[in-house]
């Protein structure tokens, strides 16, 4: 059985925050990810929030990073809400996005987390940590109140080198490539194995989960003019190599016009992107559309070898991100059986 989870952006507030959660347990996903992003709502706030107000559903962030949350900091978080859950927590973690506004340029982004990893790890288990580290060196230092039960460590990236390390010291491993091809699943699995061995693991230990952009609505085509600035951001970083250079330009010079993160709801979208990302590109790089189309298409990507599926959720083009991003849960909850 696939285990499915669903990745909230807070772009609204604290009470529609956990009032989404809820309904995302209720229609049965099997993790919860609140984005981590400068400047948005404080995600771990939100996590302690959506712990009292849920029974079951694993509880994380989507993704942190060590840089704006110093690894010692991020355990100490972790233990309280591992234990207010009832052990219901995961991390997520990587290397991060939108720290340039905080001129953090990601420096040695792969040390970096790998004694982020390591000091989190030693103090959840309620070790001394001596961590003599170039990034984040810990000093003799353990928790006061370290949790009882472990909390999972989840690496995202669409990195080789990353992808090697959690193979070496994830419990969960996410894909961030959006596109999957049979070729590309397997170059991520084989990443992951030979980070696996250098720890003398097995990579089949390891929940692997492709990350996937998802909304849906009764109204399929608003679904896909919904995700289509999501697109766009995803072209104009992997750059695939089939596109015409041509295009793809035209979509950077669109972008550079746009407002707003993409997942921002009162964003501007420029109409030309609508032209130049087309239901071709959407499909490869979005699970979107009406309800009944979408079981087919996760199981397009999960049959690659996959063992989860991690759910960015998309508004769709509502009043407020509120209301779309429950729509798409709503959507995805009556087909979610057929998507496991």
């Amino acid at each position: 059985m696939t285990t499915l989870e669903a990745e909230i952006t807070p772009g609204m507030g604290p009470a529609e925050a956990v009032e989404l959660a809820v309904r995302c347990e209720q229609v049965g996903f099997d993790r919860l990810g609140v984005s981590d992003v400068v400047f948005w709502p404080d995600c771990f706030v939100l996590q302690a929030l959506i712990a009292r107000a849920t029974e079951r559903i694993g509880i994380g962030a989507m993704v942190t990073n060590p840089y704006t949350r110093h690894p010692a900091v991020l355990a100490g978080t972790l233990a309280t809400l591992q234990e207010l859950s009832g052990g219901r927590m995961f991390l997520g973690i990587g290397v991060g996005a939108g720290l340039e506004d905080l001129r953090i340029d990601y420096p040695r982004p792969v040390r970096a987390l790998r004694e982020a990893v390591i000091g989190i790890r030693g103090l959840l288990a309620g070790e001394t940590v001596e961590l003599d580290g170039e990034m984040f060196p810990i000093d003799g230092a353990g928790l006061v109140r370290p949790p009882e039960a472990p909390v999972p460590i989840s690496i995202g990236t669409r990195s080789r080198q990353v992808m090697q390390l959690a193979g070496e010291l994830a419990d969960i491993a996410l894909v961030g490539a959006r596109h999957f091809t049979p070729e590309l699943a397997g170059w991520y699995r084989g990443w992951l194995a030979e980070g696996a061995a250098r720890a003398g693991r097995s990579a089949d230990d390891i929940d692997v989960a492709p990350r996937l952009t998802l909304c849906v609505s009764d109204d399929g085509d608003l679904a896909r003019r919904s995700v289509v600035r999501y697109v766009a951001h995803y072209l104009a970083i992997i750059r695939p190599a089939e596109m015409d250079p041509d295009r793809l330009a035209a979509i950077d010079a669109a972008l550079a016009r746009a407002r707003g993160w993409y997942f921002d709801i009162d964003r501007y979208d420029p109409p030309e992107l609508f032209d130049l990302v087309d239901d071709e590109w959407i499909r490869r790089y979005a699970v979107v559309g009406a309800p009944a189309e979408i079981p087919e298409q996760i199981a397009a990507v999960t049959g690659l070898g996959f063992t989860s599926a991690s759910l960015n959720l998309v508004a769709v083009l509502r009043p407020s991100m509120a209301q779309g991003l429950m729509e798409t849960i709503d959507g995805f909850g009556a087909v979610i059986d057929r998507c496991r």
